[in-house]
């Protein structure tokens, strides 16, 4: 009995020493195939640009093929639940940013997907300042002489929103407490149609969003910029003052971007996409696009950074949802 329990054990070692020599090179041949980069917005939008510029250096960074697999619909959900229900092998990722990550949790009363517990934090990978523009026959420069005139006449400014809970949403708010002012907001299902209406004079003054968006119409000047929310003025944009020039430092900051994998990415798996995003984001030519569209590279400095970085960002951004009673619908 005493020889068959040692022979059992001897094999239930040499079992588990051949897993432990084989597992660091279970991921050797990785990747393999193509990797899908699931993202949560239509093709051809500013967050769906910055995803390919980042999907086709990674491929070639990685030796493989990354493809953008647009998962549109309910403010970003859809996709996130479709990648916290993918197998953590490494060949699904998420374009993960503020809206989906931080607001769609504290502004949704139920969703599918548990940030901080259904994904593996990989890395950011760029930053984007939120500018506060308006049409220019409203007659103010800056965010003084917003503040003043929606003073003076109160619930008259009208500021577009992209939905109920969004970044658009939540930073009118902490706006509009910050000044003090009584801004009436209007929401719309996306950006475009909203600055399409503004430009157009169509009963809307303003927004507040991320500076791609609005950028190509401050440049020829059918929207006038009143501040931006990075800490140093923007290159594109170099005559508009930050949000802290103009005495307003709890404005300043602004939406991310960031790729994660499902929970429990193996750490080697999670080591090899963060080296290889983090020269994606320093390569020169993506930061040069990514300047020209309005965004900054960032890149973490370690997964658990971009891990902290959303938990903070809860702490920032609940304090807002929850003072103005936001709800997502």
């Amino acid at each position: 009995m005493h020889d068959v329990t040692t022979r059992r054990d001897a094999l239930r070692w040499l079992a588990v020493g051949a897993t432990a020599l084989v597992a660091p090179f279970a991921f050797a041949a990785y990747p393999d195939k193509p990797i899908r980069l699931v993202v949560g917005y239509p093709p051809g939008g500013a967050n769906d640009i910055v995803a390919r510029h980042v999907a086709a250096r990674l491929g070639e960074t990685l030796g493989a093929q990354v493809v953008v697999d647009n998962r549109p619909g309910a403010n970003g959900i859809i996709a996130c639940e479709q990648v916290a229900k993918a197998a953590p092998d490494g060949y699904t990722l998420l374009w993960g940013g503020l809206t989906t990550l931080v607001l769609n949790p504290l502004t949704y009363p139920k969703l599918p997907y548990d940030t901080l517990n259904d994904f593996t934090p990989i890395s950011t990978v760029s930053s984007g300042p939120v500018v506060v523009s308006v049409r220019p026959e409203l007659g103010v420069s800056d965010m003084k002489e917003l503040f003043a005139l929606a003073k003076s006449k109160p619930a008259t400014i009208n500021f577009a929103t992209v939905g109920t809970g969004g970044s658009t949403r939540i930073f009118f708010e902490l706006m509009k407490a910050t000044g003090n002012v009584d801004v009436r907001y209007v929401p719309y299902k996306g950006a475009a149609p909203a600055i399409t209406d503004i430009v157009g004079g169509q009963g809307v003054d303003g927004i507040a969003v991320d500076l791609s968006a609005v950028l190509p119409f401050v440049k020829s000047g059918k929207l006038r910029a009143l501040g931006v929310t990075s800490e140093r003025r923007n290159a594109e944009m170099p005559n508009v003052r930050t949000m802290a020039e103009q005495g307003l430092p709890e404005l300043s900051g602004g939406n991310w971007f960031a790729v994660l994998g499902p929970a429990k990415l193996p750490p080697a798996l999670v080591a090899t996409l963060h080296g290889a995003l983090v020269k994606v984001v320093a390569s020169p030519d993506f930061k040069e696009k990514l300047v020209a569209s309005g965004s900054d590279p960032l890149s973490s400095d370690t997964p658990e950074a971009l891990k902290q970085l959303i938990k903070s960002e809860f702490a920032r951004w609940g304090r807002v949802v929850k003072a103005a009673n936001i709800q997502s619908e």
